[in-house]
This record gives C-alpha cells, sequence and structure tokens, in this order.
C-alpha cells in the first residue's frame, strides 16, 4: 500500500458506504458488514484457516500482490502478471477449500503493491494500453481462474504512465474482467499523495461505475491526526470518489500514521455510525493469524475491537491457542 510497511503494522478500514451509491458501488452489498482481509505478502507461513471467520459477514480475503514484473522482480512485463504472494501457503486448493468451508468468503488479489524483490519500487510501466490490457487480461485471466477468485484490488503507488493512461489500462482491464465473468468485485487502494491522486482520480472519473470499493489509506496521513481532521479528510475522500464506497483506516504500530484509536479513533466512527454509513471492517496488516502466532494478546486486543464494532458478537467463539 502507501510503503513497504503496509506489512509490518496492523491497521483497520471501516466500510462507509456513500449515498447515493453509483452503479458499481450498487453491485456491492449496501446493508451487511464486511471485513476484508489482506494476507500473503510477509511470507510468514500464515494460512487461511489461521484468520478467524464470523459467519454472519461477508469476509474478503485479499491475496497480495500479483505484479506485472519478471519472476525476480527485475524488470516490468507490460500487463504479463506473475504470483508474488506466499504461494506456498496459499495454494488454489486452500482457496477453494475455505470457501467451500464458508459460503460468506469470497478471494481477491491485489494488484501492483509498493515494492518488489529486494525492496525496489513498483512502477506502472505500460507499453501501450492495448498490448498491456490484452497481456493483463490474459494473464490475470488464467491466475483468477487456478486460484479459484473472486475480484482484483488495483494498489499500483508508482507511475512511469501518465493518468489517462492508467485510467484507460486499468479501467478496461476491470471492465473486461467483469464483462468476461472473471470477477464480481474490484476495489482501489489510493491514499493522499498528489500524484497518486491524479491517476486515481483519473481512473474514477472515467471508470468508477466498475469499481466496487474505495480503499482509502488514512492511515498515510500524520500521525498527529485529530478527530476533527479525520472527519475533514474523509469527507475530502468522499467528494473525491463522490459516489463510492470508501473505507476508513487507522494503524495500530507506533510508526504508522492517521487517527489513532486512543486518540479518537472510535469517536470518529461513532459520528459516521450515527449516519448510518458504518457496515464493516477491513484489515490490511499483517493478518490476524499472523498478530497470533506472534502475540497472543496483541490478537485477543484486536478482537476486543472487532466486537466493539458490533463485527465480532461477544459470544463468537475464538481460541486464541488453537487456530
Amino acid at each position: 500500500m502507501a510503503s513497504t510497511m503496509l506489512f509490518s503494522f496492523f491497521f483497520l478500514l471501516l466500510l462507509i458506504s456513500l449515498p447515493p451509491p453509483s452503479s458499481a458501488a450498487a453491485l456491492a452489498p449496501k446493508n451487511s458488514e464486511l471485513f476484508r482481509e489482506y494476507i500473503g505478502a510477509e511470507f510468514n507461513g500464515i494460512k487461511f484457516s489461521d484468520v478467524p471467520i464470523n459467519p454472519s459477514v461477508d469476509f474478503h480475503f485479499i491475496l497480495s500482490f500479483a505484479i506485472d514484473y519478471t519472476s525476480d522482480g527485475s524488470s516490468s512485463t507490460n500487463g504479463h502478471f506473475n504470483v508474488f504472494w506466499d504461494s506456498n501457503n496459499l495454494t488454489p486448493d486452500q482457496v477453494r477449500a475455505i470457501k467451500n468451508r464458508h459460503s460468506n468468503v469470497k478471494v481477491a488479489v491485489s494488484l501492483g503493491g509498493g515494492s518488489v524483490g529486494n525492496g525496489s519500487p513498483v512502477y506502472f510501466n505500460p507499453s501501450s494500453v492495448d498490448s498491456w490490457v490484452s497481456n493483463a487480461v490474459s494473464s490475470l485471466t488464467a491466475i483468477i481462474q487456478r486460484y479459484h477468485l473472486d475480484g482484483v484490488d488495483i494498489d499500483y503507488e508508482q507511475f512511469s504512465a501518465d493518468s489517462d493512461t492508467f485510467a484507460d489500462c486499468i479501467g478496461k482491464l476491470i471492465m473486461t474482467l467483469k464483462n468476461n465473468g472473471v470477477i464480481s468485485f474490484a476495489s482501489i487502494a489510493p491514499f493522499a499523495n498528489e500524484d497518486v491522486q491524479k491517476h486515481y482520480i483519473s481512473l474514477w472519473k472515467k471508470y468508477g461505475e466498475y469499481i466496487d470499493y474505495v480503499n482509502f489509506q488514512f492511515y498515510a496521513y500524520d500521525s498527529s491526526t485529530t478527530v476533527s481532521q479525520f472527519l475533514s479528510y474523509f469527507e475530502t475522500q468522499r467528494w473525491n470518489y463522490k459516489g463510492g464506497r470508501v473505507l476508513v483506516s487507522f494503524g495500530t504500530d507506533p510508526l504508522s500514521g492517521g487517527l489513532k484509536p486512543e486518540k479518537g479513533f472510535f469517536t470518529a466512527c461513532k459520528s459516521l455510525k450515527k449516519q448510518g454509513k458504518l457496515q464493516g471492517l477491513e484489515n490490511g496488516a499483517s493478518t490476524i493469524g499472523e498478530l497470533h502466532k506472534t502475540h497472543i494478546g496483541g490478537l485477543e486486543n484486536i478482537m476486543m475491537i472487532f466486537r466493539r464494532i458490533s463485527l465480532f458478537p461477544a459470544d463468537f467463539p475464538v481460541d486464541f491457542n488453537n487456530f
């Protein structure tokens, strides 16, 4: 996401439904709770089964990442995507199994990310719109079908192409995958950087009807963010992605930015909830399973957060010692 630090800390994204929705946003459930979790970027052995799943919410795993770079991460490939997530522990059979076990689970793939290989930045670098889209549709259709996936998430953060080229490449990719019945939903993951916003707002203006969620990275704002500033930032992004279903976030790592729980995050959420806009939650950091394996207490605290915003009920069974 906003940096390689994304997967070094835990953050939550709360789904905000913005009336009136665009035609694309209307494709997603309007009144159901949603939990989304990025998984697979850290290669730490975490599996789908390490994550507790509430059967009463829509649950999306997002595999991170597929990148149009050579398998060694040395150069871009003009839309020929390769798998860069932990494919030894997150296999096609495991995707099929978790979806068969939980009818409320869907699995998507995130495209791009902040870095690749030894930490080199990932650049969106198409040779041309038509060639990139053709290659991307072909390679991603193969990956999506092989892994039994349901959607895509767009997380490019550095660009060697102008905003119109980005918009046409990504927009046509999403449109084609949807029209071909390959995916059922798509999301984008912008943050408050001038160049990033220029590219994603251009995409939104041209192809917003095909985008179901805006995973806005509010944790990329300054760590001194106050409740009033947070709500102001939200309104700004609500305007930038007018008609979209925007997600808000916070980070619990001391180095992360944005509005922290101890500084009023839940106060801000309460304000949004009173307006009938709070519907769900997303975890985009090291997975809940990873937090369990590194620190049981951390997982317990996170489950308390989930229950506090009513995503997991108080009696939802979680065995912290045996996932």
